[in-house]
């Protein structure tokens, strides 16, 4: 996000919250933005909260400029239209400041019912990997785009200067998936669970006996296709330079724990960047005083890598 002055860009640190308690623990640990689960209609079925909750957490991020993105990104059928469209309004009512959307039929509507000026965002599971995606979604009037997790430093820039109006959102944290985000299939063929319904069963954190055409096991009760865990906590600068201007740590089913420990992480390590990059500003006010230290390798993680973030390997 450029300021106004056009000689600073705004960076935003935005965490998960499980449900409310979770969402002030970010916000007192160094979150710009927090995102977080409605009652329904969210990729996370078991991260749902009340719209009492979550405008609580509204009235106690924005004492400190912080925001609330809400996840409304699941498949919605025509029959829950009504439903969810009454659920954003009163998400409006509760002042939240942004909507994750991967429905382009909810994206419509909100556009024509919404009467504040709440930012619309295309989730991650709209699977935005190149600069003509990313173009189409900002012409639908997504003012934000949630880049996919596989794409590395280069297509980040390469998006971000054919779209740079377009406000980029990339993942600096938390869990993988094997497959691309918003087109994995897996859970739904073998469990009837949809990922796109907030629904998916983890097929890939389970264990597989590997076999060749004869029927030889190859490998016994091995997980083949969990990946390790994202960390960018050391590319930081770099994904500034690419474009990106909020960093978003996975993690809505994480307890607060988590929440604390990797936001603190990231929120020092942002400001010490910021403290001899003054090109670089935070999205937030107010100023965060730990009693720990905090150390990512003393959350849950199943290892870590920087991914595709240096090219495909």
């Amino acid at each position: 996000m450029q300021s106004k002055d056009n000689k600073t860009r705004t960076i935003e640190l935005l965490a998960p919250a499980k449900n409310l308690a979770c969402g002030i623990a970010a916000i007192d640990h160094g979150a710009d933005a927090v995102y977080i689960g409605a009652a329904k209609f969210g990729a996370r079925q078991s991260a749902g909260n009340s719209v009492e909750d979550i405008a609580a957490l509204c009235d106690y991020a924005h004492q400190f400029g912080a925001k609330v993105h809400v996840t409304v990104n699941t498949i919605i059928y025509d029959n829950e239209m009504d439903d969810m469209l009454q659920l954003v309004l009163k998400l409006e009512k509760a002042k939240v400041d942004a909507l994750l959307i991967q429905d382009m039929g909810l994206l419509k509507a909100c556009k024509e019912q919404l009467k504040t000026n709440i930012s619309l965002h295309a989730s991650t599971q709209c699977d935005s990997r190149t600069a003509e995606k990313v173009r189409w979604l900002a012409s639908l009037g997504f003012e934000r785009v949630v880049l996919a997790r596989e794409l590395s430093m280069q297509e980040i820039a390469d998006i971000h200067t054919a779209v740079p109006e377009v406000e980029l959102e990339a993942f600096v944290h938390g869990a993988l998936c094997v497959s691309y985000s918003g087109i994995c299939y897996a859970s739904q063929y073998c469990f009837d669970r949809s990922a796109n319904r907030g629904a998916c069963a983890q097929f890939c954190r389970m264990a597989f006996d590997l076999k060749d055409s004869d029927g030889k096991t190859i490998e016994h009760q091995r997980y083949l296709l969990s990946l390790k865990d994202m960390s960018q906590i050391d590319n930081l600068e770099a994904l500034m330079r690419s474009g990106a201007c909020a960093f978003k740590i996975e993690g809505r089913l994480k307890d607060v724990s988590y929440v604390k420990n990797v936001t603190a992480a990231y929120r020092q390590k942002l400001d010490a960047i910021f403290a001899r990059r003054p090109e670089y500003v935070r999205a937030s006010s107010g100023t965060c005083n730990f009693e720990f230290k905090p150390q990512l390798d003393k959350s849950f993680s199943r290892g870590f890598t920087n991914y595709f973030l240096f090219d495909r390997n």
